[in-house]
């Protein structure tokens, strides 16, 4: 079933990235797709952008199908806040979780992501701030608040396509696909018209290639505001690897030393991630050939029973994966920490400018 899915996924990607005769076929879903999108937009033109939660909120998200980068952001985000004095909190669906229908689940720092999902379970472990999952983002951001009233600005992991959810920031995360043949479901890999980009305040652009250099795009000062044809203001971002964990023992080497040290050494890896693909070319960047390189789909649980299936004596993951793994004795396997490099390391200031510019109703009531 896994390889299944994983070759109808990738089947997909192919059809999506022309306008082949699959790709025009369906064309006529497509525009059921977007007529439903349009409607769904207008119905919220008119819930209030504030209610009475008093905070800002910074979506984070994206409109291709698919990993693009997203969580590293969020967290990278949320660090930044923290070093910047403020106290953000975080929001989002928690995935493939059983959820009271009007009941969000809110907590921090070591989390069971069978009880609040995979990336939630690491956000809050990365950034040790309180978070709240709900597939209604609404009510968890209502839950967050109430919860924990010292939270002083949100970030919504993912939401860009929750219209009910208020929100003073939109994020979108890009990688190297592009927008594919710019077509949308199920004709394309988009969830809504390329256009949309068009009234977003931030683009990231997560690429895979050489470390971006500062200076090397505009500085994201100016933010366009929303509904402007004019261009948004976007960064880079490379992810980089930073450290290896032993995850039965929680043994820490940096990077560079545990690279230079299994360079000659056999190994495998596992992803259950949204572009696993990336993670294995990350690793071959560095010189590590994993084999096998096994793919599983985006939030699998199965990741346990997969790692028993690699015969190497190093197994490596990814820190998603590695939160599903706690409680293993194998010794055989590592995760993989990274870091990304923004070609803009301003951006986040840029950003709380822009709020400051625009206070939130009741904030300061």
């Amino acid at each position: 079933m896994q390889k299944l899915h994983t070759f109808l996924a990738q089947f997909a990607h192919r059809v999506w990235q022309r306008k082949g005769l699959i790709s025009t076929l369906l064309l006529p879903l497509s525009w059921l797709v977007v007529a439903a999108v349009l409607i769904k937009r207008r119905r919220h033109t008119h819930i209030a952008a504030h209610p009475t939660y008093g905070v800002p909120v910074i979506v984070v998200g994206n409109i291709m199908v698919g990993g693009t980068g997203k969580t590293p952001v969020v967290i990278a985000l949320v660090n930044a806040l923290k070093a910047l004095g403020r106290r953000p909190g975080v929001i989002s669906r928690g995935y493939g979780v059983k959820l009271p229908h009007h009941q969000a689940r809110v907590g921090k720092g070591i989390l069971d992501p069978k009880l609040f999902g995979d990336e939630p379970t690491l956000i809050a472990q990365a950034t040790g701030a309180p978070i709240a999952v709900h597939p209604k983002r609404r009510l968890a951001l209502q839950s967050l608040v109430e919860t924990y009233p010292n939270v002083d600005i949100v970030v919504s992991d993912d939401g860009l396509q929750h219209l009910a959810l208020p929100r003073d920031i939109e994020i979108v995360v890009q990688d190297e696909r592009g927008l594919g043949n710019e077509r949308v479901l199920p004709a394309g890999p988009l969830r809504e018209p390329a256009s949309r980009l068009n009234n977003v305040d931030l683009i990231v652009l997560h690429q895979s290639g050489p470390t971006p250099q500062e200076g090397s795009l505009p500085e994201t000062h100016g933010v366009t505001p929303r509904a402007s044809a004019t261009e948004v203001a976007r960064v880079r971002m490379r992810l980089q690897p930073t450290s290896c964990t032993q995850i039965n023992t929680g043994h820490v080497v940096p990077w560079p030393e545990w690279a230079k040290e299994h360079r000659e050494r056999s190994l495998g890896a596992v992803a259950a991630i949204g572009q696993p693909q990336r993670f294995f070319g990350l690793l071959k960047q560095h010189g590590l050939n994993p084999d096998p390189a096994i793919a599983l789909p985006d939030h699998s649980p199965d990741i346990a029973s997969a790692v028993q299936e690699v015969n190497q004596a190093v197994i490596l993951v990814t820190d998603k994966d590695a939160v599903k793994l706690q409680g293993t004795t194998d010794p055989r396997l590592w995760s993989v920490q990274v870091a990304p490099r923004f070609s803009d390391p301003h951006w986040v200031q840029t950003l709380l400018k822009r709020l400051q510019s625009n206070p939130v109703p009741g904030q300061n009531d």
